[in-house]
């Protein structure tokens, strides 16, 4: 008996949508959790996208430095080394940081 090839599960598809669209967010440009999650095509899965975002492996090539709060913040607490390489890395990419916040006007990505 030939058995029928697995498809992944529900969570396993979710996680991957997430990270295709991560994919597309370009350099210079932040997302918030619940745009990443429409863009993923979840809307209304703003913590799944947080969830999915704080499992990442540490060394990963995602760019999730892109992915703040939709009050234009880093979520991460303040005094943490994770809202220090996050902060770093979105400076590097030429994002300004004013009293702990993101212009999403300015650097939002509107896809």
């Amino acid at each position: 008996m030939v058995s029928a090839p697995l498809s992944p599960s529900p969570a396993a598809t979710n996680r991957e949508a997430i990270y295709l669209a991560l994919m597309t967010v370009p350099a210079g440009k932040v997302i918030t959790y619940g745009q990443l999650a429409s863009l993923a095509g979840l809307p209304g899965a703003a913590r799944l996208a947080g969830s999915v975002l704080c499992g990442l492996p540490d060394k990963t090539e995602l760019p999730w430095h892109r992915v703040i709060n939709a009050q234009g913040k880093i979520s991460l607490p303040v005094d943490s080394s994770g809202y220090k390489k996050q902060m770093q890395r979105l400076q590097a990419e030429g994002v300004q940081i004013k009293n702990g916040k993101i212009s999403l006007r300015i650097y939002g990505y509107n896809n």
